[in-house]
C-alpha cells in the first residue's frame, strides 16, 4: 500500500515539475531572444545594418561611391545587377573630405545594386577634428562625441573588451567600438550583420 502511494506521489511531483518547466520555457519564448539591432544615424538619416538598402542612402542624398577592379573610385550605378548570395566590399559614403564610412553589401537574391542591403558599416573618426561634423553622427541614438568608453560600458554591460575597445559578437550582429586610450573618447566603430554568403564576390 505504501509503495503504491509513494509511486503515485512521485508521479504527481514529476508531472508538476514537467508543467513548471514547460511554463518557464513559454515565458522566456523557449529560445534565445532575438539580438537587438543598434542603428547608426548621419545628419538625422538612420541606417539600419541588415535592413537599409544602398538605394535608401542614395535617395537620402548621401554621397556613395565604389572602387572598381582597377581601384578607381566610380559613381554608383544602382541598376547594376548583382549575384545572389554574395558579399560586396569597396564602397564608401563620404561625410567630409577627411572622413568616410566604409560600407559592404550582401545579397540573398539576385538584385540591382540599389536594392542590396548594407551588411557592414565602419567609421574611423581619427582624421576628422571638426566637432560640429562629428555631432551629426550617432550610434544607437547617442552622438559619437558623447559615447565614451565609460558610457559604452554603462549602456552595454554584457559586452566585453578593455579600455580601448568594447565588443559584442552575437549570432546575427557584430559591434566593435574603439576608443582613444588617453581621452576615452570614441575613435571609430563597426556594425556588421552576419550573412551566409559568398565572400569572394
Amino acid at each position: 500500500m505504501n509503495t503504491k502511494k509513494t509511486r503515485a506521489l512521485l508521479g504527481l511531483l514529476l508531472t508538476a515539475l514537467m508543467l513548471l518547466l514547460s511554463a518557464c520555457g513559454q515565458a522566456d519564448g523557449g529560445s534565445e531572444a532575438e539580438e537587438a539591432l543598434l542603428p547608426v544615424s548621419v545628419n538625422g538619416k538612420e541606417i539600419r545594418v541588415g535592413e537599409t538598402t544602398l538605394q535608401t542612402l542614395l535617395d537620402e542624398g548621401l554621397d556613395v561611391s565604389w572602387v572598381d577592379e582597377n581601384y578607381n573610385r566610380v559613381t554608383v550605378d544602382s541598376a547594376t545587377q548583382l549575384e545572389a548570395n554574395a558579399y560586396y566590399t569597396g564602397g564608401s559614403m563620404k561625410v567630409t573630405d577627411n572622413m568616410s564610412f566604409t560600407i559592404s553589401l550582401a545579397t540573398e537574391e539576385a538584385v540591382p545594386l540599389g536594392q542590396a542591403v548594407i551588411a557592414r558599416l565602419e567609421l574611423n573618426m581619427a582624421a576628422e577634428d571638426d566637432e560640429s561634423v562629428l555631432e551629426t553622427i550617432s550610434f544607437d541614438g547617442v552622438p559619437v562625441t558623447e559615447l565614451t568608453r565609460e558610457k559604452a560600458g554603462e549602456m552595454y554591460p554584457d559586452w566585453t573588451g578593455n579600455e580601448v575597445m568594447w565588443l559584442h559578437y552575437g549570432l546575427e550582429y557584430k559591434y566593435d567600438l574603439n576608443f582613444d586610450i588617453s581621452s576615452g573618447n570614441l575613435s571609430g566603430f563597426t556594425v556588421e550583420r552576419t550573412y551566409d554568403v559568398d565572400w569572394n564576390s
